[in-house]
């Protein structure tokens, strides 16, 4: 079991829990994640990303969307309440190197788990530029936290309402046409990871995107989290999370990302029933 320190109601649906995991925090890199379970007996195993660590205090922080049923019910544990369930650290960590000019793509609450890359990114001596996008204003997270750890923020709405108003592709294609970066990663929804890596392919810039795909075990032995990177078949849970963008397969992905809709949708309707709400 895993502790809840604290936690915090970043927008409508997104929150964030400190958790007392002193043996995950010890050792987390960059790019790692967790699997949990809310309930013991009958919990569905989600995968979330390590959005930061303090060893000192043997705490990690979780920033998740309650979207579906799983993540609903977590968003509902109060500061005191144990985690019944809290692998990790899984997957492989980030590659870090110093690559010269690095642009980290976030789209939504693709920005939790981007910012200890970029945090990772700039201590090896990088020039990091972020760009965060979302669909409104008051689904931006973690602005703060990005403009203290990367060198410039660029920050885009779908409606206008906060920075440019534009996708993140814009910004993107006109960094590549001007001081090209040396590497990009994108962090968000997989069509927004597709479409980014579609606009750096022409200049040449190598991008990785961290894949969220449907995971059970977390250690490669249900097949569950299979995609198809440079006509090979990988594990996001143990190949990944990231994969050259250029190289994946980004149909069949999308395609086996919508397999369980309606399975995700009968059980939220089976909760709201059960919930009264």
């Amino acid at each position: 079991m895993a502790r809840i320190l604290e936690t915090e109601q970043l927008s409508s649906d997104v929150y964030k829990f400190v958790v007392e995991a002193p043996l995950i925090a010890e050792e987390r890199q960059a790019g790692q994640f967790i699997i949990l379970q809310t309930d013991l007996e009958m919990g569905e195993r989600i995968p979330l990303t390590i959005a930061d660590a303090n060893r000192e205090k043997g705490t990690i922080t979780l920033i998740f969307q309650a979207i579906g049923k799983t993540t609903m019910d977590l968003a509902e544990f109060k500061a005191g309440a144990d985690i019944p369930v809290l692998t990790g650290p899984l997957g492989s960590p980030t590659h870090i190197e110093n690559f010269g000019h690095a642009v980290c793509v976030c789209g939504g609450i693709g920005t939790a788990p981007m910012y200890p890359i970029v945090q990772a990114l700039k201590k090896a001596g990088n020039k990091v530029t972020v760009i965060l996008g979302a669909r409104q204003k008051n689904l931006i997270i973690m602005e703060n936290e990005m403009k203290n750890a990367a060198d410039e923020v660029i920050i885009c709405t779908d409606d206008g309402s906060y920075g440019r108003k534009c996708l993140v592709t814009e910004p993107l294609k006109e960094l590549c046409e001007g001081e090209k970066p040396d590497y990009a990663v994108a962090i968000g929804p997989p069509i927004m990871m597709k479409f980014c890596a579609e606009t750096t392919r022409p200049y040449g810039v190598k991008t990785f995107a961290s894949l969220n795909s449907i995971m059970v075990d977390g250690t490669g032995m249900c097949g569950g989290c299979r995609v198809t990177v440079g006509g090979s078949v990988k594990f996001v849970c143990v190949d990944g999370p990231e994969f050259d963008a250029h190289q994946i397969d980004w149909e069949s992905m999308l395609k086996r990302m919508g397999t369980y809709k309606q399975h995700e949708a009968q059980a939220i309707e089976k909760r709201r029933c059960k919930c009264g709400k």
